[in-house]
C-alpha cells in the first residue's frame, strides 16, 4: 500500500513538477542567500531544514516555504490517493538528487553532508 502511495506521489511529481513552494522560494533573495551559504538545505522528508544555529529571521523565512511546501503536498497527495508523508517523501527525495554542488542536504544518518560532484547520499525509502 505504501509502495503504491509512493509511486502515485512520482507520478504527480512527474506530471506537475516538484511543487510550487519551492519554485517560489527559489525566487526569494533571502532564500537563495542562505542555501548558497550552506545555512540551509534540502532533507527527505522534502522539508526544508536549517544547518547549524538559526537567528529569527531564518527561522521565519524556513518556516514558511515549509508551511508553503505543506500545502502543496497536501493538496497533490489528495488528488493522487497518495498519503501527505508519501508525497513529501517522494518530494524531498527528488529536492535532495537536484542539489548542486556546494549546496548542503540532510542524509538518512541525519548529518548535514555538502554534495560534491558524486549523487547525494539517498535514503532507503527514496524510490
Amino acid at each position: 500500500m505504501m509502495r503504491n502511495a509512493m509511486l502515485a506521489g512520482i507520478a504527480a511529481l512527474t506530471v506537475f513538477g516538484l511543487a510550487a513552494g519551492p519554485a517560489q522560494a527559489q525566487r526569494d533573495p533571502a532564500y537563495a542567500a542562505a542555501r548558497a551559504a550552506g545555512k540551509v538545505g534540502e532533507q527527505a522528508d522534502g522539508y526544508l531544514g536549517i544547518v547549524g544555529a538559526a537567528d529569527p529571521a531564518l527561522q521565519r523565512m524556513v518556516d514558511d516555504i515549509n508551511i508553503k511546501r505543506r500545502a502543496v503536498y497536501a493538496t497533490k497527495a489528495k488528488e493522487n490517493n497518495a498519503t501527505l508523508e508519501a508525497y513529501a517523501l517522494t518530494a524531498g527525495c527528488q529536492a535532495v538528487a537536484r542539489t548542486t554542488p556546494g549546496e548542503k542536504y540532510r542524509a538518512p544518518d541525519g548529518s548535514w553532508q555538502t554534495r560534491t560532484d558524486a549523487a547525494p547520499i539517498r535514503d532507503a525509502r527514496c524510490p
